[in-house]
């Protein structure tokens, strides 16, 4: 029985082209979570989803493996997470090896800690077989005071307006995808079940989640990265 990381890295990036590879604060961007999950001591294979040579050969000089090249009807822009790393689940079942649980690590999350990946691991042992651990964080501000701004005047417009009297901390704190890792069994993910209905969050602080989608997200993301303290990992357990 093993553990298994999937790390998906197509080659087809179009907001930011390439980013799976692009230097990030010294180095390929999807070296930050190759090494995550290195250091996490969680995994017997840290394999790497790719239909891209040269982010295959990055990967495998940053010490993941490579096993296969993805599918093309799995590396469009439409193809789903879920669907990537039930693949390769597949791919593996299919070479008679069996997997305990699968984590799906993101390529662009350089900050990634891996003491929060074994946690999440931890958290699954005591999840239903048919749900998932996932990496979350809390909205910065409260969402019940969501504004939509009208397509034609511009004029802005509570989501909620029945919630203009309530104070700030009164109002139910709510939470998103943090966009870092996601633990499954095997099964789960072939399932293709939903992630987040009734799976376990491990809540990280909003300073260690940044989604990497535009230009400036990634200018953002490096800032952060840069005014981080050297020891921002927490030790990894022995």
């Amino acid at each position: 029985m093993s553990l298994l990381c999937v790390i998906p890295a197509r080659g087809g990036s179009k907001r930011i082209p390439r980013k799976n590879i692009l230097n990030f604060c010294g180095k390929p961007m999807i070296a930050w979570s190759i090494e995550a999950a290195q250091r996490s001591g969680s995994f017997d294979r840290i394999i790497v989803s790719t239909d891209d040579l040269e982010i295959a050969e990055m990967s495998r000089h940053w010490g993941a493996l490579v096993p296969f090249v993805r599918p093309s009807e799995l590396a469009d822009d439409f193809a789903g997470t879920t669907a990537v790393v039930a693949h390769a689940v597949q791919w593996y079942l299919d070479l008679g090896v069996e997997t305990t649980a699968v984590c799906c690590l993101y390529a662009t999350a350089p900050f990634i800690d891996p003491t929060d990946i074994q946690q999440g691991l931890e958290l699954l042992t005591n999840a239903a077989a048919d749900r998932f651990v996932f990496a979350a964080t809390a909205y910065a501000s409260p969402i019940q005071r969501a504004l939509r701004l009208d397509a034609v005047s511009g004029e802005a417009h509570m989501l909620q307006p029945e919630q203009f009297g309530k104070r700030s901390q009164d109002l139910e704190p709510a939470y998103h995808d943090a966009g870092q890792f996601y633990w499954g069994r095997p099964q789960a993910w072939l399932q293709s079940r939903n992630l987040f209905e009734g799976s376990q969050p491990l809540i990280l602080p909003r300073w260690r989640v940044q989604d990497i989608d535009t230009e400036e997200d990634w200018i953002q993301a490096e800032l952060m990265r840069r005014i981080m303290p050297q020891n921002t990992y927490r030790p990894v357990s022995e």
